[in-house]
């Protein structure tokens, strides 16, 4: 189950309280003070895990409190601070206050932590008040309230490329002819109802990152369809790749559909449809393709594009060697 927004509610502990205690000493007032300070409360952490790729444990429990510092004790013990809870969340994963919709922290990188709620203070033991002139206190402070916060989680795939395409046109079959992805494939519309992020390995250990996301129609922009479940995760992606139906399979025309792509890019995010991007004209076996290329590249004499059957394995290499090098290019 793929999951990319949540809401939970998470509290810090609170401070445990601090002691109020008088040893038995000779010559020494009421025994003098040993109350000790109690300790702090947990914290919760959110932190970032390279294999997570889904906000799905964060949704069937959504509250999540942080154990409070134990008190303090005669004798001069003091409590210790009481464990903190860890939060594992995607790279990329957009945090807000649910309540007043402020941006509160991206978490962007891999192996990145953030307190999102801290634990109360301890409170101090009678023994912290002792002065020359009040030589058996009697004050001792309660321990504070963690915080508590109501907050929205928001995953964002982070990708090297994006693959941006109407449904059916090869997207989830590339993939997996040049990456260690599987996602869904069948004949109908709409078979890849998720981001599936595919890696790309090569001899020399360079990585590429490919997103397959949900198939885009018109109006996506205002929600239509996948809507914005699509558009979100195209956000962050470092280039774009426009798979087209070279063949127009559906009835559609390749020129149609790479301006109509770029449109609801556009109105969906201002200059998305200006980031730099490769052109894949996809399903080149067939027939129709060859003229309809040609009339693409009259349309679009400068755009970085690769002719390929994602079906045939024998263009899986030379793909991969283009991908690399305009990514390499572009960066």
């Amino acid at each position: 189950m793929f999951v990319d927004k949540a809401q939970i509610i998470v509290k810090g502990g609170n401070g445990g309280n601090g002691c109020c205690s008088f040893r038995r000493e000779k010559f020494v007032p009421k025994g003098g003070p040993d109350g000790g300070d109690g300790g702090g409360g947990g914290n919760v952490i959110l932190e970032t895990a390279s294999g997570e790729q889904s906000l799905v444990d964060l949704v069937y429990n959504r509250h999540f409190m942080a154990p409070n510092g134990p008190n303090g004790k005669g004798k001069d013990m003091h409590g210790r601070k009481a464990q903190d809870i860890v939060l594992k969340v995607p790279v990329g994963t957009v945090i807000k206050d649910a309540d007043s919709g402020e941006f509160i922290v991206d978490m962007d990188h891999t192996d990145m932590s953030f307190v999102i709620a801290r634990g109360g203070r301890g409170g101090r033991g009678n023994a912290r008040f002792l002065t020359n002139r009040n030589k058996a206190p009697r004050r001792s402070d309660p321990g504070e309230e963690g915080e508590l916060k109501n907050i929205e989680l928001e995953l964002k795939t982070i990708a090297d490329i994006g693959l941006v395409g109407y449904p059916n046109a090869g997207k989830s079959t590339l993939l997996t002819a040049v990456s260690n992805a599987h996602p869904k494939i069948a004949p109908y519309p709409f078979t890849t109802l998720h981001p599936v992020v595919g890696v790309v390995e090569f001899p020399d250990f360079y990585r590429i990152t490919i997103a397959d996301i949900p198939g885009l129609i018109d109006g996506a922009h205002d929600n239509i369809g996948l809507g914005h479940a699509f558009l979100r995760h195209i956000e962050r992606t470092k280039m774009l790749a426009y798979i087209l139906d070279t063949a127009g399979v559906d009835g559609r025309n390749p020129i149609d559909d790479f301006k109509a792509l770029q449109n609801e890019l556009e109105l969906y995010m201002k200059g998305l449809s200006q980031r730099r991007a490769v052109v894949i004209a996809n399903k080149m076996d067939l027939v129709e393709s060859k003229e309809n290329l040609e009339l693409f590249k009259e349309e679009y004499p400068n755009l970085h594009i690769i002719a390929i059957s994602a079906q045939e394995k024998s263009e899986h290499t030379d793909l991969k060697e283009f991908l690399r090098e305009k990514l390499t290019n572009f960066y």
